[in-house]
């Protein structure tokens, strides 16, 4: 079964941990549709399918890889995050084969929880009941919070690891991760327009279903971000949120930046994503 996976890890500043990650991918039979750093989230986001069973292998090499070099302690970054492995969502891109992800899905979050002696909490299409199965909540109070509290995670230890903290894990469908970016550091505005964003989605605004959106700063690019989840793109068209977005951002006399698609974009929702620059190997088709 071809499997796709985008785990999100916390380094953005280390030039030749990027480079293994690169060698650790390639020549396998995978696509590798996004392997990039940025220095002020200080994360690295990846994004690459292929064969499940070579999927799986290769992100065991790359968690070793990551784990000898990542200590939290030392991680100064905008994005929130638990773990040196953040978070590694599952997609299946073909739903013709019977695969048992789930299965194996458990089975490799159980390994890396006993080599390594990480928590593992298990969310959205995987999460069996246990705690919460959204990623804002499993995330509440980042990596300095849950050091304080005894855990309940799916595999692994009641407390997080002290230098690798905790990692979220699981099925789920498509999201796009989307940014739109503006010169020029005002963080107040940003954040404004986030919060206009989420209050307006929860009051059912139809442009906005699902969609989660942070404010953030870019110090290294003198610039300010609205850095936006589209958890539900079947239902969010990419052009009707940063419409929304352009129509707030006039209020507070912001200059457009440019936007980015972070990750992967399902080809259904290409047509409606005319306004963000969209590489070829971004694009994912599913078989159904």
């Amino acid at each position: 079964m071809r499997l796709l996976t985008v785990p999100n890890w916390s380094f953005g500043r280390d030039r030749d941990l990027l480079q293994l990650f690169e060698s650790l991918l390639s020549g396998w039979g995978l696509t590798i549709h996004f392997l990039a750093s940025d220095v002020d989230h200080n994360r690295t986001v990846t994004a690459f399918s292929g064969d499940a069973e070579v999927v799986f292998e290769r992100l065991e090499r790359l968690s070793e890889a990551a784990f000898e070099r990542i200590d939290l302690n030392r991680h100064v970054g905008v994005h929130p995050r638990i773990g040196a492995l953040d978070v590694c969502p599952f997609i299946r891109l073909d739903h013709s084969t019977s695969y048992p992800l789930a299965l194996k899905i458990e089975a490799f979050g159980q390994r890396l929880a006993q080599q390594f002696g990480i928590p593992i909490y298990l969310y959205e299409r995987s999460e069996r009941g246990k705690h919460a199965g959204d990623l804002p909540t499993l995330r509440r109070g980042g990596f300095g919070g849950l050091q304080m509290q005894v855990l309940n995670p799916d595999f692994g230890p009641d407390h997080v690891h002290p230098r690798l903290g905790a990692t979220v894990m699981g099925e789920r469908g498509f999201l796009i991760a989307l940014n739109a970016n503006f010169h020029g550091i005002h963080l107040s505005a940003v954040k404004a327009i986030a919060k206009a964003m989420r209050e307006a989605r929860d009051a059912g605004d139809s442009r906005l279903v699902a969609v989660r959106a942070l404010g953030l700063p870019l110090a290294s690019r003198d610039q300010c971000q609205v850095s936006m989840n589209l958890t539900q793109p079947e239902n969010t068209p990419v052009d009707d949120v940063l419409n929304w977005v352009e129509g707030h951002v006039r209020r507070h006399g912001l200059r457009s930046a440019g936007n980015e698609l972070i990750g992967v974009i399902p080809e259904s929702s290409v047509a409606t994503a005319s306004r963000v620059p969209i590489a070829d190997q971004q694009i994912v088709r599913v078989v159904p």
